[in-house]
């Protein structure tokens, strides 16, 4: 029968004090486990302490290892008492003891370092960790014309440090612990002790505590564990690659749940205007921000809209279009076999492949895959009567619109709601077209993550209207956003001192 590896299942056994033992039992746990080195020998004066040192080959920072462990060790004027070990080692920058084999062998595959010692029931666990891993790099999924370029890294520490580097305060806590029975993942929760919702902050820990698998590997597949309303296709989570909105984030009261091994941090909790933000909108001036966000707000409508509102109008409603309109659309459509909804389906199915097929070429290729493969398919396309020139327009604007929207879950969102909306204006025009906008807004509507509505600050407004819009689609100059939004707990909200010349 099939059985699942639970988080009570754990090595058994404490160290013993015979190495030769602790050899005996390494050597069958880790057996065919040919990355693990192992080294034994004597110390002392008379050499008759014994050391057995066991790690993974290329998850620790061997010159190190050598410099501030074994060549100590090694030395002639090496004392009898086996304590003087943490005198001899205290150049290693971390370093404890440890009493059983299970907490032994999951530091080994975390990268550490283990020293047994003969007549001694406990090791010694050294931090030696060097994950290979590359550097931090520009930002190429959210890219800002002004600000920070840098982003995150696979390396917990790494970016946990690049989160500390922006925010030099003692309240800002990691709260680090690991995830999956066997994957055994690092994962660490940043927040600002003084600024976090506490009874949020206690959902998310008793959420991830909760979570029973055998492995988590990005926080993609984290963000979906911990989703309690699953019939939804509109993220509840944030996932972002830049440490100046983690920052910014976790300045407004957020959560940020750093995961070992994956270059992007979840934010939690979000709200539907979050993902219309981008981390350049505070670094320009405000009339430019708004200006923008409004584009970006009316980019959403129309490529979760524009499809389906063609379809209606030219299915259904030609007579509310002006003459020269209707018989422009009439010509256009003339000699194309297929009925609207065939002729729209065709060419937003075609672009989706596209998109899919640009994002799986490797490099500058992907991109030019999708302007040519757009421009030959979508011209072959005319020029065979498959589709009018009329809807080439419609998908390419679409389109556009849909890359307006800075945050790609979002974006896949609205794509799948554009079909959605599709299908009804199929069957009953503009009567489905405003039936299914008025069924996504209630859908926002009922939503909720930890407490806040999804739809605010449209919905269960608790402070004054001018602190809940004041970074929504107007944003306000920086000088007059005074208060912190809804995420940050109450009596906290107050983000800068009122301007004595202001007043």
């Amino acid at each position: 029968m099939d059985h699942f590896h639970t988080r009570t299942h754990k090595l058994k056994g404490n160290i013993s004090p015979d190495i030769q033992e602790n050899i005996k039992y390494t050597t069958q746990i880790m057996q065919d486990c040919n990355d693990l080195v192992q080294k034994q020998f004597k110390i002392g004066i008379d050499h008759e302490i014994s050391i057995y040192i066991v790690y993974m080959d290329g998850l620790v920072n061997t010159e190190m290892l050598q410099e501030s462990v074994i060549r100590p060790l090694l030395q002639d004027s090496f004392p009898q008492e086996r304590t003087a070990i943490s005198q001899y080692v205290i150049e290693s920058a971390d370093w404890k003891w440890i009493d059983t084999m299970e907490d032994a062998m999951t530091a080994v595959l975390s990268g550490n370092t283990i020293l047994f010692l003969g007549g001694e029931a406990r090791a010694i666990l050294f931090s030696s960790k060097l994950f290979p891993t590359r550097g931090v790099q520009n930002a190429d999924q959210e890219v800002a014309i002004v600000g920070p370029k840098d982003s995150f890294t696979e390396s917990l520490r790494m970016n946990t440090a690049l989160i500390r580097r922006r925010i030099r305060d003692t309240r800002l806590k990691v709260i680090q612990k690991q995830i999956g029975t066997r994957s055994k993942t690092d994962y660490a929760l940043m927040y600002i002790e003084d600024l976090v919702q506490k009874d949020i902050l206690n959902k998310i820990q008793k959420q991830m505590d909760k979570i029973c698998v055998d492995g988590i590997f990005d926080n993609g597949m984290l963000q979906q564990y911990l989703e309690k309303d699953s019939k939804t296709p509109f993220p509840l989570y944030q996932l972002t690659q830049r440490p100046d909105k983690v920052a910014s984030s976790i300045m407004e009261g957020r959560i940020a749940v750093v995961l070992d091994n994956s270059p992007m941090v979840l934010l939690l909790p979000v709200t539907f205007n979050v993902f219309f933000q981008a981390s350049d909108d505070y670094y320009n001036r405000w009339e430019i921000t708004t200006f923008v966000r409004i584009l970006r707000y009316i980019a959403a409508i129309i490529s979760i809209g524009l499809p389906g509102f063609y379809v209606a109008i030219a299915g259904f409603h030609p007579e509310v279009l002006p003459t020269p309109f209707l018989l422009a659309l009439i010509s256009a459509r003339e000699g194309v076999p297929f009925p609207v909804i065939v002729e729209v389906l065709l060419m937003e199915l075609s672009f989706e492949l596209l998109r899919e097929a640009g994002i799986r070429l490797p490099g500058q290729l992907g991109g030019t895959m999708g302007v040519v493969g757009g421009l030959i398919v979508g011209q072959a396309a005319v020029d065979a009567h498959l589709v009018s020139t009329i809807v080439v327009i419609v998908v390419a604007l679409t389109a556009i619109a849909t890359f307006s929207i800075p945050n790609e879950l979002f974006t896949s969102a609205f794509r799948l709601m554009k079909f959605f909306l599709i299908i009804l204006c199929a069957f009953w025009g503009l009567y489905g077209f405003f039936l299914g906008f008025l069924a996504i807004f209630i859908h926002l509507f009922y939503l909720e993550n930890y407490g806040v509505p999804y739809a605010h600050p449209m919905v269960e407004e608790r402070g004054r209207l001018s602190t809940a819009f004041q970074d929504f689609m107007v944003r306000y100059p920086l000088k007059r956003m005074k208060y912190r939004p809804e995420f940050t707990k109450e009596g906290a909200r107050v983000r800068q001192k009122e301007d004595e010349d202001e007043k």
